[in-house]
């Protein structure tokens, strides 16, 4: 019996030599890899007793720049930016555009109070907090043992 040891890293090297490291030298690229990773901020969603907490990461943004909706239980915030630089030297004109969009959609618990949301914007992070219903509060009482 033979044992052939497995490499990650060569998947089918003995098949198609050079095949892989073409694809991971264009797809593992940093202008492949900064694209996908930036299209959409990362969201941390806690929870508390009294309400939820959204915290979207998203630096360089305004306030202005974002929209926040609610349609029926969908709680939608996006953002859209662009940014035009040119520069001007000798015989030829440069210009570099910029454009930036995201939408990250949340459904909302039957338990969130949709009237009351409140959302602050500070330090490139959009913080929301979703107050829950009276109803949906969590009550505790000491129950006596006898």
């Amino acid at each position: 019996m033979t044992l052939v040891k497995f490499n990650p890293e060569k998947k089918n090297s003995a098949l198609l030599p050079g095949f892989n490291d073409i694809f991971e030298s264009v797809l593992g690229d940093t202008f492949f890899t900064d694209r996908r990773t930036a299209s959409v901020p990362a969201v941390n969603i806690s929870e508390s007793a009294e309400a939820y907490q959204i915290e979207l990461a998203a630096p360089g943004l305004k306030k202005e720049d974002f929209k926040v909706s609610i349609e029926k239980d969908i709680l939608s915030i996006s953002s859209q930016r662009s940014e035009e630089s040119s520069s001007e030297s000798k015989t030829y004109n440069r210009r570099e555009y910029s454009y930036s969009a995201f939408t990250r959609s949340f459904t909302l618990p039957e338990s969130a109070d949709a009237d009351r949301i409140h959302a602050s914007y500070t330090d490139g992070v959009l913080k929301m907090t979703l107050p829950k219903k009276e109803e949906a509060k969590a009550v505790s009482r000491q129950i006596e043992i006898s």
